[in-house]
């Protein structure tokens, strides 16, 4: 059976289609309910591309039910017997990881796996799809394939039936090999996957079927679907960008290819998942290694997290966050990677990632031993580790996050156009433009909008394009943020406003829809101008917008190797800066444009909120000028649960993080008072923070209604009241419970 094709059995039970994609993949999906015509809403309502793999909670908790520091064993100095096991547990590193070969290297008995059961150690296996194909070269090798890279031909590996079958046989070799451990955890099919080179940009097509990409075309498309004879390039577009104007834009052709990449590779991946499900059904499978959301790679995380069951991603471009919004009830273990930066650092990572839903760390093993001796620094972390593994991650075992009715939107087509708007700046060097969380006008603009929910005391979920389409907005929303949302199809629209009509507020930063989801520009105005009260003329050109030559901002080029978020946004740079503090997007239109529409409220900011990252780094006064964007989320009634009373410059950067836990017949909210510094990290790993304090520092938490409270790391009753004060290590993370929400 080609790889692209499957089989759709119907029948007459409660509306169902069950659609067969694979010898070992049965999925179900609802019957449409999309507007006639719409082929794009057909495509995300049926499609095989977006229906899950297993994903069910229990399952999965019971294959990895908690939090698990797994160390990467790559400078292991002591050996795998009684005396590094029971240092291995008496210092919290309670799990582990096995290589695709370990057994066959280190031999079966006196091996890794024999270690990891006397020791009780959970583990995952890495590479256990091998290693050299769903990650091409590593290091320096990508340099003599550059010319293939940034070529329109196939991948050097494609994905193809011969490709699938013998990662099956690295899956049926390496999963038989560990199955029988009671302390299997998870496997990854590989580390760092991509259908690239990790996010580096990269223009081949992925398979070699010629057939699947028109295929794929009239499914998204229907009819009307475009003849597309050529592979293209960003260079086929690049120049072009200059002299068009909205009504002219068409990116269609390079965005297409790419979104066409990211769905072979995400159903690809799924049938491997189920595979290595066929062969050990108790176990989850997935993908180390995760990068930012991207243009390049497979990391459409709205359709990744459904083709996975377990996932290690790096800290970058909201990932963390995108992972933890599009997990299904924190069913999926979950975890980051962790290197030994500091101390204090190492002790942050561990409490600021359970903070968040995370079930662990694959921790890097470099420079931990002096020879055969472990360093001091693994006696300093261990309290630490012990506490989160034997004391807060059952508090956390089965809990799920609670939000304070604020969703932000993940358009992955708005990435990939952010992109091709960013790079315009490089010229013909966009082939060498890397690191792309630390550049990317769609990575800043979500990272402000985190920080500032957070210090404003909300948290948020993200809502993905391909949930909108399939479900509208939940109503457990109450506000909608739209972060340079610049890509919007008519099915995304639809359900927008109807949330705003039902009485929903919506807040746009700008440009919003003013493209579609192919990267075409619309000729009538954004896809959502008459909800906000607006009109974006489609003869707009980048001129018009921002102040510069670009589309964007941000001068990228000139700014490729920023130190400061100051730096980034002041040189070279043109823009109008408003007396708000922020730049305006188009020139001709309003800044913070309220409308009323149906019994909802729309608000049209026209202003990037890009300038908070520097603001906020400059401590707590200029964190203020917030204001300007969240002042809309109080009038929509978002108040924070819990408040830091007298907050100052001392306790700038603090976060609360709130999940609900089943307690007999009613249910406890866990309270994380962690802090939030900025993180470093890059596509080889990380999630380290900057700036990080440890101080000290008296705080008092004042809730806004009477509680009982519990604090969790010692185990003393409170009292009841709305004040509690106690010290917080900031470093660390306050742990606390009561009852209700």
């Amino acid at each position: 059976m080609p790889f692209h094709s499957f089989f759709i059995q119907r029948h007459k039970k409660k509306g169902l289609m069950f659609l067969r994609a694979s010898a070992f993949s049965v999925f179900f999906i609802t019957s449409s309910h999309a507007v006639a015509g719409d082929p794009y809403e057909e495509y995300v309502l049926k499609s095989a591309d977006f229906s899950p793999v297993k994903q069910e909670k229990e399952w999965a908790y019971k294959a990895f039910p908690s939090w698990t520091y797994m160390p990467w064993t790559y400078q292991w100095r002591i050996g795998y017997n009684d005396e590094s096991g029971q240092w291995s547990l008496k210092h919290g590193y309670n799990g582990a990881f096995m290589d695709r070969d370990a057994m066959e290297a280190e031999g079966s008995k006196s091996g890794r796996l024999d270690w990891i059961n006397k020791f009780g150690l959970r583990f995952y296996m890495d590479h256990a799809a091998d290693k050299g194909i769903l990650h091409l070269w590593d290091g320096d090798q990508l340099k003599p394939h550059l010319s293939e890279v940034h070529g329109t031909g196939i991948r050097p590996v494609p994905l193809n039936d011969v490709t699938r079958t013998k990662l099956q046989g690295y899956l049926r070799k390496h999963i038989t090999s560990v199955k029988s451990s009671p302390y299997r955890a998870a496997y990854a099919l590989d580390d760092e996957a991509s259908w690239g080179h990790f996010v580096h940009p990269t223009m081949w097509r992925i398979t070699d079927d010629a057939a699947a990409y028109p295929k794929w075309l009239a499914e998204v498309y229907g009819p009307t679907a475009p003849r597309r004879d050529k592979w293209i390039s960003y260079e086929d577009i690049r120049p072009n960008l200059s002299a068009w104007s909205i009504k002219d834009f068409d990116a269609s052709p390079l965005m297409d290819q790419w979104t066409f990449n990211d769905a072979l590779w995400a159903n690809y991946l799924g049938g491997l998942v189920e595979y290595a499900n066929s062969i050990d059904p108790a176990t989850p499978c997935g993908i180390v290694g995760g990068q930012a959301p991207s243009a390049f790679g497979g990391y459409d995380y709205a359709r990744l997290m459904r083709k996975v069951q377990f996932i290690e991603s790096y800290n970058l471009g909201s990932s963390q966050a995108i992972i933890r919004s599009f997990n299904p009830h924190n069913a999926l273990p979950a975890v980051t990677s962790c290197f030994h930066q500091s101390v204090d650092d190492d002790i942050w990572q561990a409490w600021y990632y359970i903070a968040h839903g995370n079930r662990g760390h694959i921790g890097w093993v470099e420079n931990w031993f002096d020879g055969k001796t472990p360093k001091d620094w693994h006696e300093q972390v261990a309290p630490t580790y012990l506490e989160v593994a034997n004391k807060i991650s059952p508090l956390m075992s089965g809990a799920e996050w609670l939000h304070d009715g604020v969703a932000v939107y993940y358009s992955h087509p708005s990435i990939q156009l952010g992109w091709i708007l960013d790079a315009e700046a490089h010229g013909k060097t966009w082939v060498n433009r890397n690191n792309d969380e630390k550049l990317s006008s769609s990575s800043h603009v979500r990272h402000a909008w985190e920080n500032m929910l957070r210090d404003s005391g909300f948290q948020y979920n993200y809502l993905s394009y391909v949930d909108v389409i399939q479900k509208g907005i939940p109503a457990e929303y109450k506000v909608l943020i739209l972060p340079a949302c610049l890509c919007l199809s008519d099915a995304e629209a639809r359900q927008i406003k109807a949330f705003c009509q039902r009485g929903g507020t919506v807040i746009a930063d700008y440009l919003p829809g003013v493209w579609d989801q192919h990267g075409k520009g619309r000729a009538d105005g954004g896809a959502l101008d008459e909800m906000f009260g607006t009109h974006h003329d489609s003869a707009l050109h980048a001129s018009d917008i921002f102040g510069g030559k670009l589309w964007v901002e941000v001068d990228q080029d000139a700014n490729f190797s920023w130190k400061s978020y100051e730096e980034f946004l002041t040189n070279k740079n043109t823009c109008i800066k408003e007396t708000s503090g922020f730049y305006r997007a188009v020139r001709a239109l309003p800044v913070d444009k309220v409308n009323h529409f149906g019994r909802g409220t729309a608000v049209l900011m026209n202003l990037s909120p890009q300038w908070y990252n520097a603001y906020r780094t400059a401590g707590a006064a200029a964190s203020a000028k917030r204001g300007v964007f969240m002042h809309h989320l109080s009038d929509a009634g978002i108040t924070p649960r819990v408040r830091l009373k007298s907050a100052d410059e001392s306790t700038h950067g603090y976060e609360m993080t709130y999940w609900a836990k089943a307690a007999g017949s009613s249910k406890r909210t866990i309270l994380f008072l962690c802090l939030n510094p900025e993180i470093s990290g890059t596509a080889l790993g990380g999630g380290n923070s900057v700036g990080l304090k440890s101080a000290l520092v008296p705080v008092t938490l004042q809730f806004a209604k009477e509680v009982q409270l519990r604090d969790e790391r010692t185990g003393k009753e409170m009292g009841s009241g709305k004040e509690f004060s106690f010290d917080w290590k900031q470093n660390e993370a306050a742990v606390v419970s009561f009852e209700g929400s």
